[in-house]
């Protein structure tokens, strides 16, 4: 972004600071899951567990402080963590958006604004590479007109869309017409009945929404008839964390339980992280389905989590009464 008119070098450590957040976030159960692992081979080598369970203690018994600090962590990260992470990803888009729309440059994301609407019998479709101000301004905008047969009638390209009272105003417009020659316009005017709520529930990404609006936000996209299968995925998501964490420490406890006088087994350690990593990628998988629509987002969520911690259960279970 060095190329960028508005770039400085603190407003990019500012940008950078406000995306950690966010990168701590999904690193969270990664993090829990070599955590427990490496805490548990800590004590396996220095015989502390031995001595545990030889004084006739079960592995439940000394596995549920961890169980529970990795859920007292996944409340952390749910509570705390994602409300920040949510204001960081959306000020440092906010940044980048400002950057580059003084550098008329677009916008490098893969959320893309498209609009529809209609509006005193025209039908449009707006598009643009990037937004501010809760989606009250559009950059680098292209709007669509149709006539009743469907057809294109009326193409029109903008450096800026702003929502004003019932109409769109175009700054630095192209008109392009069928048959006609292009026409270069200072500002041009689109009639909408759109209203700013629906703006900011249509295109409100996931990341940007705290755990404590997700419900509101939700609801809203309802009344407005919006799809809110994303927002749903990632409530869920959110709300499956801190078992999603326990689910990761019975799986630590799986591989790093059996005594090994010298070191862990490197297979049993890899196999492990083998597992966690499934696990995880997994869950991002299923979370890909329910935000499409293609799962109900809370089976989608949680029956992997569940899954999960139920087989780590069952071989703890195993490994301990056989």
């Amino acid at each position: 972004m060095a190329s960028l008119d508005g770039y400085t070098v603190p407003g990019a450590l500012l940008f950078t600071a406000m995306r950690i957040p966010f990168i701590l976030q999904q690193t969270i159960p990664t993090l829990s899951l070599f955590i427990g692992m490496t805490a548990l081979i800590a004590l396996n080598r220095r015989y502390e567990l031995v001595v545990t369970r030889a004084a006739g203690i079960s592995v439940w018994q000394f596995i549920m402080p961890f169980a529970a600090g990795a859920f007292l962590i996944g409340l952390f990260g749910m509570l705390i963590v994602n409300p920040v992470a949510a204001w960081g990803q959306r000020e440092s888009l906010s940044m980048e958006a400002s950057w580059r729309q003084s550098s008329s440059a677009s916008a490098e994301s893969d959320f893309l604004p498209w609009i529809r609407q209609t509006s005193d019998g025209n039908d449009s479709i707006i598009g643009a590479k990037s937004f501010e101000a809760d989606g009250t301004v559009l950059i680098d905008v292209v709007v669509f007109h149709f006539n009743s047969d469907r057809q294109v009638i009326l193409r029109q390209d903008a450096s800026t869309a702003k929502l004003e009272d019932g109409y769109w105003l175009l700054t630095d417009v192209l008109e392009n017409r069928p048959g006609e020659i292009p026409e270069r316009l200072e500002t041009a005017q689109v009639s909408t009945n759109l209203r700013q709520e629906y703006l900011q529930e249509s295109l409100s990404q996931p990341e940007t929404v705290a755990f404590y609006d997700l419900s509101r936000k939700i609801e809203v996209g309802r009344s407005f008839g919006l799809p809110t299968k994303a927002l749903e995925t990632q409530f869920h998501s959110l709300l499956s964390l801190p078992l999603l964490l326990v689910a990761m420490t019975f799986i630590a406890a799986t591989v790093s339980l059996k005594f090994s006088r010298f070191a862990q087994s490197r297979s049993v350690i890899l196999g492990g992280i083998v597992s966690g990593f499934v696990l995880y990628v997994v869950t991002v998988l299923v979370k890909a389905f329910g935000s499409s629509g293609a799962v109900p987002p809370f089976v989608a969520v949680w029956v992997p989590v569940i899954v999960a911690t139920a087989l780590g259960a069952t071989i703890l279970l195993h490994q301990e009464d056989g």
